[in-house]
């Protein structure tokens, strides 16, 4: 049996801790998206975004090189992932591995809202910068930042 030595503990770490109005919430993809957790308070490891989408709001297909977990709160989305479609539930979660084609929709006539853990990070900031230009510019400056943050739109 191997004996495991874990690391110290990061003393520049601190709590991650979020409230209700602590952060302004975002307009992207037709929704609104509040980041919880960032990547800056994981040293990069995840970040959790908490996504209230409208009925017919979601992403275009896309991909990227990061896990995507999303726990659905309220409401119901279709899943696409790799042409397959499968509709998730309140209560329910479903994971989209790295670099697989994939979108969601919401569509249970009503809002939905999601929980989306992105590991590694990198998706927070993707939508910080995004959100800093005029709505107008929004849907060409996603494509033209994509690359940056390892994001690439199918189709």
């Amino acid at each position: 049996m191997s004996i495991v030595t874990l690391p110290d503990d990061d003393l520049n770490r601190t709590l991650a801790h979020f409230r209700p109005g602590d952060v302004e919430p975002m307009g992207i993809a037709g929704g609104t998206y509040t980041i919880t957790v960032s990547g800056a308070q994981t040293n990069g490891k995840f970040c959790i975004v908490e996504m209230v989408v409208p009925p017919g709001g979601g992403p275009p297909m896309h991909r990227h090189d990061f896990e995507e977990t999303f726990v659905i709160v309220e409401g119901e989305i279709e899943a696409t992932f790799r042409g397959a479609t499968a509709v998730i539930r309140a209560g329910e979660t479903v994971n989209i591995p790295a670099n697989a084609p994939h979108r969601f929709q919401n569509v249970s006539g009503g809002t939905a809202k999601l929980i989306c853990i992105c590991s590694p990070a990198g998706q927070d900031e993707f939508f910080r910068e995004v959100m800093a230009v005029a709505p107008a510019e929004r849907p060409g400056k996603s494509r033209e930042l994509a690359p940056k943050y390892r994001v690439e739109f199918v189709g």
